[in-house]
């Protein structure tokens, strides 16, 4: 089978009909912020254990932006015996056509949103101590950049390791 690029008003009225809406995101993306038809199956269980036996008569899948839906279509198609649907523009296209979502602020940003943000600050801070205080402290910055690119290279964040023990990251509901 082949999946098919469904727009949000299109999957609603597929919902209505018995189509099964899965998140394929992380866990603390879809506690933050869910299509609260969803049901959430992130993408690794999904590649590792496929998908539960279920009578839908159609499946629609989605992300955040549609991006990773669509990377991994190959993968999510083999998943459903029935028909295959991925959600264009995923949770950010279903809310610019101005469907709900459910939201819970008290839940913690994104882990990667998280790690984006302390890098950022992190590196900013060393250029800003570099010029004002010392030139040492540009050090902060590369040691930030050798971080991020030991990250990218090896798959080991030493940065979001740290952050998923903080309390606020305790929150995470399940």
């Amino acid at each position: 089978m082949s999946s098919k690029v469904l727009t949000p008003q299109a999957a609603q009225e597929l919902l209505a009909q018995g189509a099964v809406l899965i998140d394929i995101r992380g866990a603390d993306e879809y506690a933050r912020e869910h299509i609260a038809a969803a049901q959430h199956m992130p993408m690794e269980q999904l590649s590792s254990q496929g998908m539960p036996n279920n009578a839908a008569n159609a499946i629609i899948f989605h992300c955040r932006s549609g991006n990773r839906t669509v990377m991994n279509a190959g993968v999510l198609d083999n998943c459903a015996t029935c028909e295959v649907y991925i959600l264009e523009g995923g949770l950010d296209g279903w809310k610019k056509a101005g469907l709900p979502v459910v939201t819970d602020a008290s839940q913690p940003l994104e882990l990667q949103r998280q790690v984006q943000i302390g890098a950022g600050l992190m590196i900013l801070l060393g250029v800003v101590l570099g010029s004002t205080v010392s030139p040492w402290l540009y050090a902060i910055a590369g040691l930030v950049g050798a971080g991020m690119v030991l990250a990218g290279t090896t798959g080991f964040c030493g940065l979001a390791r740290m952050l998923m023990k903080m309390p606020w990251n305790k929150t995470i509901a399940s």
